[in-house]
């Protein structure tokens, strides 16, 4: 039996090129060979060889220092078993493969088929390319695509972050990365999970092609379920309704541009920009926003609603923009500023105008360039508007120059009082009492019990104080010095029956929160008057990229 194991051992010596150099010159004979047949694998160097037909049939076992080649690759271990039939290889112990001077690939075992090029490595797996490192306890790598995945859990690092993920690929060619299922990436700058996410260690980048959230800091947050980030630059592009969080503000969108390290953002498509803190929402197809200086800049489509009272407040102009300053070291304001064909609407408050602004520090929201206010069946206009919110809803109004109170009494007459300046208070969102100073001229049409017009009251005085019922106007308080003419109905004459700034302004009132974006303005001739008066102090942009 033993002569039949040797004369089989001294065949195989004659037979297989490799097992006759067992030193420096043996690697020169390999070499040449493996030339003519790059797919065979080639043993090395073994410090015994045996064959043992009863325990390994189809291989011969190797101990001690083993080595072998696979064209361009080498393989090392303690102990193998060499089915040269099947041109495989069982390799135990220290397992290492290496390809050049970059590509090393170690474990605890190996089953390497050098007729696919596939080789399943076990325990302790480490691949290592350059600067990335793999490592995992199952590992398939395939050299004919210079690429390995593992699937029972592994990680990746890269010399700056760490992935790691149930399931993962890595292609030593294009130096891209896939992991599936629980994945995570931790960088000394934020971390990220995800269920699918590609990464390249050459560029630094994650495609995020699944549910992915990225946690920079305690306040800083994104969710995406499609786009890259960068892990150096720390710029994201998110598609696909992507949010960022920064504190309790949440932004929403199309697309996202998000630029991290600077904190500013772009954002476009279907933008919804919530701040609970400062109870409103931002709406629009562009947003820019600048976390430095706390502001978002939204045009296109472009509203605001302020849920600070009871009343939700709807408020669209062609551009919007939000910031938050601080007044000093211990209390912070918040400014909203609309520019360009403002409309507002709430259920008990209309407006237009050209521009408004919207302090926090005072609460008043003040409205400039032929602005009008609706409450109910009043009107109010002036050059200036200013309305002063309690923690409910609107406490009183400032209607500064130019000014005209007008209400309907019926489909023909209107009562209205105009002057100077006019203070108006209002009582659960409800005007109550008004008082004109300055040049005050009424035409006003007394109702009786039955709601019948009984004539018209035109009235001449400095100032004039109302009261209001139901919604209408009740008591007129005059100064005794004042002039006024009382008219029968039918004997008003009809060129009395209006003040000299008079107009009627329905068609322009918003009739919903959705009437808001249907822009309808003056006609030119029912405009105010341009009156030279010290300069409209209209905010500027100079701030908003302070920072920047």
């Amino acid at each position: 039996m033993m002569r039949k194991i040797d004369l089989f051992i001294l065949l195989f010596l004659l037979s297989v090129p490799a097992l006759r150099a067992q030193n420096d010159s043996s690697r020169e004979v390999a070499d040449s060979t493996a030339r003519n047949n790059p797919k065979y694998v080639y043993m090395l160097h073994a410090d015994s060889t045996k064959f043992d037909k009863a325990r390994v049939p189809d291989a011969f076992i190797l101990v001690g220092d083993v080595s072998f080649r696979r064209d361009s690759m080498y393989m090392y271990c303690d102990s193998a078993y060499f089915y040269t039939k099947q041109n495989s290889v069982r390799a135990f112990g220290n397992v290492k493969m290496e390809q050049g001077d970059t590509l090393f690939l170690y474990g605890d075992y190996l089953d390497y088929d050098g007729n696919t090029n596939l080789a399943r490595v076990r325990d302790n797996v480490r691949l290592i390319d350059k600067e990335t490192v793999l490592e995992t306890d199952s590992l398939n790598f395939n050299r004919e695509l210079n690429l390995g995945y593992y699937f029972d859990g592994g990680s990746l690092f890269d010399g700056e972050s760490t992935l790691e993920s149930m399931w993962g690929e890595y292609s030593i060619n294009t130096k891209e990365a896939v992991f599936k299922d629980l994945v995570s990436l931790t960088n000394p700058q934020f971390n990220l999970h995800s269920d699918t996410l590609v990464y390249s260690t050459a560029t630094k980048e994650a495609s995020i092609v699944g549910p992915t959230e990225i946690y920079n800091g305690a306040e800083n947050y994104i969710y995406s379920e499609l786009g890259r980030y960068n892990t150096q630059s720390r710029q994201a592009t998110l598609l696909k309704r992507s949010m960022l969080k920064n504190g309790v503000k949440n932004v929403t969108a199309d697309s996202i541009f998000y630029d991290v390290a600077r904190g500013v953002s772009e954002l476009f498509g279907d933008i919804l920009y919530n701040d609970p803190e400062n109870s409103n929402m931002l709406s629009g197809n562009y947003c820019y926003i600048n976390e430095g200086v706390d502001s978002a800049y939204v045009t296109g489509r472009a509203m605001v609603v302020d849920f600070s009272q009871k009343d939700s407040l709807f408020i669209h102009a062609d551009t919007i923009w939000a910031v938050s300053e601080n007044v000093d070291t211990d209390s912070l304001y918040h400014q909203v500023r609309a520019y360009n064909g403002v409309r507002t609407y709430s259920k008990s408050l209309q407006a237009s105008c050209d521009s408004l602004v919207f302090n926090s520090a005072d609460s008043c929201m003040t409205m400039y360039k032929d602005p009008i206010l609706w409450n109910e069946g009043i009107q109010l206009l002036g050059e200036e508007i200013k309305m002063y919110m309690d923690s409910t809803s609107i406490d009183w109004v400032h209607v500064i120059n130019q000014t005209l109170y007008a209400e309907a009494v019926d489909s023909v007459n209107y009562n209205q009082i105009n002057g100077k300046e006019m203070k108006f208070y209002f009582v659960d969102g409800a005007l109550n009492e008004m008082h004109v100073i300055g040049g005050a001229n009424i035409i006003y049409f007394p109702i009786d019990e039955d709601s019948t017009i009984v004539g018209m009251n035109t009235t001449v005085a400095g100032k004039i104080s109302a009261y209001m019922k139901d919604g209408q106007m009740d008591k007129i308080v005059i100064p005794n010095q004042s002039k006024g003419v009382f008219y029968p109905l039918s004997k008003a004459p009809d060129n009395a029956k209006h003040l000299d700034n008079f107009v009627w302004f329905d068609y322009v009132r918003p009739l919903s929160k959705e009437d808001i974006f249907n822009k309808r303005s003056k006609s030119r001739d029912m405009l105010l008057k341009v009156i030279q008066h010290d300069r409209i102090p209209l905010p500027s942009l100079e701030r908003f990229n302070k920072k920047d």
